[in-house]
């Protein structure tokens, strides 16, 4: 590492907050409902990361806009029930925050959802930029997203990192010019994350402290 660390960019969802559930029972519901039986748990792994629209236009691009306010209707009727913390989250965050260094979410879920699942974990107080799908026109992998939380935060790549459990974070992260880190709870596995190179993986959120140099309170 060149440079010191001062700026952390955070995926959410898969993350910091375990909306995986909640995420697969929003899909299987949404699919259901257009193409009974054909969708199981496994066919709807791949649709974790990408947004909505890429996905339900991907199935049926005469029908995405219908299929996406079916599963945003679902998603925030059972978000409260569905989604926690990931261990050792909540405790890595405020250490982070409370050292002086900056924060933002880069998210690629609307806006409302975002703030839903950080007010939810109590995750909201540490974060000054949220930087989400109704932010940007280009979402993850395209560095539009993380240079634009890196411009609110007055950072620079060379001295950010990148923290997610999907290849749009580590490829994003890299479009950026900033430093990488996939998280190993990842619903897609470590090896699939190794696939694209991250300067870092974490086995638990607070090795995080160990890369940035700062000792857990």
């Amino acid at each position: 590492m060149d440079k010191k660390i001062t700026t952390l960019l955070f995926d959410l969802d898969g993350t910091l907050i375990d909306t995986n559930e909640l995420i697969i029972s929003s899909y299987l519901h949404t699919l259901e409902k257009y193409y009974p039986g054909k969708f199981g748990r496994d066919d709807v792994l791949p649709f974790m990361g990408p947004t909505l629209e890429d996905v339900f236009m991907g199935i049926d691009p005469d029908k995405a806009d219908e299929m996406i306010k079916v599963y945003r209707t679902y998603n925030i009727e059972q978000h409260d029930l569905l989604v926690k913390e990931f261990n050792g989250v909540f405790e890595t965050i405020r250490t982070l925050h409370e050292n002086g260094f900056k924060l933002a979410i880069v998210s690629t879920k609307v806006r409302d959802v975002v703030l839903k699942g950080l007010v939810l974990t109590n995750l909201d107080q540490f974060f000054d930029v949220v930087i989400s799908l109704d932010e940007v026109e280009h979402a993850k992998p395209d560095p539009e997203p993380l240079e634009k939380a890196l411009q609110l935060l007055g950072s620079s790549p060379d001295e950010a990192i990148m923290i997610g459990d999907n290849h749009h974070d580590i490829l994003g992260g890299k479009n950026a010019g900033t430093y990488t880190c996939g998280v190993s709870w990842s619903l897609k596995g470590r090896e699939y994350l190794e696939q694209f190179e991250p300067d870092y993986i974490l086995d638990q959120m607070s090795d995080l402290l160990d890369i940035v140099g700062v000792g857990m309170k």
